[in-house]
């Protein structure tokens, strides 16, 4: 166990940490298609062949990648993050956070929970922030061509990791860690240190075993797009609701400092309340 308590943030990355799907910036635009084409092509596919929506996606990257003569390598597919944007505040929030963070007792991690690729996001500019990347990958030939899903996580699959990151299980291969009974003194993350901010449908399960588990989960939207976001905290799904700015003051900047400082308190209280259970156990 660290020394100190840690406190994890996990994000969905499209249109959470940036503005739009991750393959809009680079991937599509070399196919000669439009977003719009692209993602129309992949809901057709799934229709017409009942397959699960990532899976569809991941399909179809395969499929128009061939017809186009590109080679789907791990080295192109993160070349492609080259152009992503992020939203406002973005490339200076981790290390703000962290710097807080650490003034008020705790060891801040950051962790990805995506629907999207691996290899993009491991050539983006924001990729060494995060303790941890659990997203979608390519099992790869001989030529380091994608030809396979190596892993796919949907909706609900993204809630696993919760579970992973709170035991300290990385591995993905160890399914018996992760379903062991840990109790709550030994976990690694508690969940009540826990903050998911995501954007929508895909996050849903996940914003929600973090609030019932008594961590804080963060809806976010594009400045004119919060009926979805308002939906979300309607429904007792999430706990805020804020714009996507990561700036130094912004609402967001503020909610999620003021959970620290909400943590921070309640930390103490644990630790003041079992230094007096020892002390009167001592008594006796």
């Amino acid at each position: 166990m660290p020394k100190k308590p840690i406190l994890c943030i996990m994000y969905d990355f499209d249109k959470t940490l940036c503005t739009q799907d991750m393959q809009n910036f680079g991937f599509i635009p070399d196919l000669g298609m439009t977003p719009a084409e692209f993602w129309g092509k992949t809901g057709e596919f799934s229709d017409k062949h009942g397959v699960e929506r990532i899976l569809s996606y991941m399909y179809v990257m395969i499929d128009e990648a061939r017809k186009k003569g590109i080679k789907l390598t791990k080295e192109y597919l993160k070349s492609t993050a080259k152009n992503i944007i992020y939203y406002k505040g973005v490339d200076t929030w981790f290390k703000r956070i962290n710097e807080y963070g650490k003034e008020h007792g705790f060891a801040v991690e950051h962790y990805v929970i995506s629907s999207g690729l691996y290899e993009i996001i491991q050539g983006s500019t924001i990729f060494k922030e995060f303790k941890k990347v659990y997203a979608c990958e390519y099992l790869y030939d001989e030529r380091d061509t994608a030809i396979w899903p190596k892993l796919m996580i949907n909706y609900t699959q993204k809630t696993q990791f919760v579970f992973r990151i709170s035991k300290g299980v990385t591995k993905i291969s160890d399914d018996d860690t992760v379903n062991s009974r840990v109790s709550k003194d030994n976990r690694r993350v508690f969940y009540n240190n826990m903050i998911y901010i995501g954007d929508g449908i895909t996050d849903i399960p996940c914003m929600q075993l973090v609030k019932d588990k008594g961590g804080a989960s963060i809806a976010v939207y594009k400045s004119k797009d919060k009926e979805n976001a308002k939906r979300l905290f309607q429904d007792e799904r999430v706990n805020f609701v804020s714009r996507a700015d990561y700036s130094e003051g912004s609402p967001l900047d503020n909610i999620v400092k003021n959970i620290i400082d909400s943590r921070e308190i309640k930390y103490k209280l644990e630790q003041l309340e079992k230094k007096e259970r020892k002390a009167i156990k001592g008594d006796k």
